[in-house]
């Protein structure tokens, strides 16, 4: 073998150097490369952002928007409003018994008070009450609407906040020091503040209602014996608290005060019998005149609650109707404050019945993206409002009008004198109006 000549020599080496510099470079590129993505990374997370959020490429940024959870979209001849401002799926709500506010809460850790004089216009607006650390799963004003009550998703008691309003105008909403003491054992299935403002009831899934006092002190439990409560309830003539569950009744017990407002008892008053199946739910007419079931026997019924209880009268059955979506899952129900009309949910859809007539009026279907759990007519029995997701679709209550059509056409009749038949005649145009506005007039 011959050995290279100096000049080859030399030039071979310099080719060599060459390579190895370049090599040498690039691997300094990539080490400077990932030491100014790591130091944007802690510098990120100095920042309180996620770290891989600069990171992201478009097409995962695009992903990600499409994986976002889209509004519901409904539309309905009959859709007064929706009421959209909560970002979490809302699971109450609850009218003032003054009739201006309605307060809804979700799992977005937020309380939303809404002003029903807005319903009528475009933009609704809404204030904001805040749950630290946890999130509400019902709600219900106080009497005198100066304050609310709810129920603590995580807690598992009740938190109270009270209402001020501010030198603008608006109201700033602050919670008690301290929560109720824990006392359920079970999942709560609803509260209530009597309109009386003596006592608050809680119910849960078990067989268990407890009566509190506004301080947080049990004044009674009962135990409704029903196997499990789906539901419960005060009656807005507060003296009634009443239950259904596994067996095929409601009971109603009385909460009974003394003259100078001391607790004194909890007596069984009556029970509302003649379903053959559990009872998914029941509601009281403004007046506690009137209460209606719906049963798993694919039944609901309307009764007259006006009686004689410690006589041993029992209520009086005044119309069954049939609703077959009862029979194979939960519903709920909602009765109109004059209990002329009756609203079953069930699953997505709202089914709207005349009581008079025991007739089916109207139905509106998919009006949520999920179940719908509340379902409420506010105290003018004007609107129907529903939640289910995270908006609260409010409707014009046409068989309400129709109903006050009917009854005032067949009061006309029997007017005695000429200064009640012309308020008769009044209340009659104003239905009629009503109905004309909303394209829902019968000829």
């Amino acid at each position: 073998m011959e050995l290279l000549q100096m000049p080859e020599l030399m030039g071979l080496s310099l080719l060599l150097g060459l390579l190895a510099l370049m090599a040498t470079a690039a691997v300094a590129r990539g080490w400077l490369r990932a030491e100014e993505e790591t130091g944007r990374s802690v510098g990120q997370k100095a920042n309180g952002l996620p770290p891989d959020k600069s990171l992201k490429s478009k097409k995962q940024k695009q992903r990600i928007r499409k994986e976002k959870p889209q509004q519901h979209s409904f539309t309905h001849r009959l859709l007064a409003a929706a009421l959209k401002s909560h970002s979490g799926n809302i699971s109450c709500m609850d009218f003032s018994s003054n009739g201006k506010y309605l307060a809804t809460c979700a799992d977005d850790r937020t309380i939303r008070i809404w002003s029903t004089k807005d319903f009528s216009q475009r933009e609704h607006r809404s204030m904001r009450a805040n749950v630290e650390l946890d999130h509400a799963i019902l709600v219900r004003f106080s009497p005198d609407c100066r304050a609310f009550i709810v129920w603590l998703a995580n807690g598992d008691t009740l938190r109270v906040f009270k209402m001020s309003k501010r030198e603008d105008g608006a109201y700033t909403f602050t919670a008690t020091p301290e929560d109720f003491p824990k006392k359920h054992k079970a999942p709560i299935v609803n509260i209530g503040i009597a309109d009386t403002g003596k006592f608050i009831m809680t119910a849960s899934s078990d067989t268990t209602i407890l009566i509190w006092n506004l301080k947080g002190q049990v004044l009674s439990t009962i135990n409704t014996n029903q196997m499990n409560n789906t539901y419960a309830a005060i009656s807005p003539c507060s003296r009634f608290v009443a239950s259904c569950g596994f067996t095929p009744d409601v009971k109603v017990w009385e909460v009974c005060f003394g003259k100078k407002g001391d607790f004194q008892e909890v007596v069984r008053a009556f029970e509302l019998k003649g379903h053959s199946a559990a009872v998914h739910f029941f509601a009281f007419s403004n007046d506690s005149r009137r209460m209606a079931s719906v049963s798993k026997d694919g039944t609901w019924k309307l009764w007259d609650t006006d009686v004689e209880y410690k006589k041993q009268q029992d209520p009086y059955l005044l119309r069954t109707g049939r609703f077959q979506e009862a029979s194979t899952m939960p519903c709920r129900l909602a009765l109109s404050p004059d209990s002329q009309v009756l609203a079953l949910a069930c699953g997505t859809s709202i089914h709207l019945y005349n009581t008079r007539r025991g007739e089916k009026e109207e139905c509106f279907e998919q009006v949520h993206g999920e179940c719908i759990t509340d379902l409420s007519f506010d105290i003018t029995g004007r609107f129907l409002a529903s939640c289910g997701d995270r908006a609260v679709r409010l409707f014009h209550n046409t068989p309400g009008h129709r109903a006050v059509v009917e009854e005032m056409q067949g009061l006309l009749k029997r007017a005695s004198n000429e200064s009640t038949r012309q308020r008769l005649q009044q209340q009659l145009t104003q239905a009629q109006e009503a109905l004309k506005s909303l394209g829902a007039l019968r000829k």
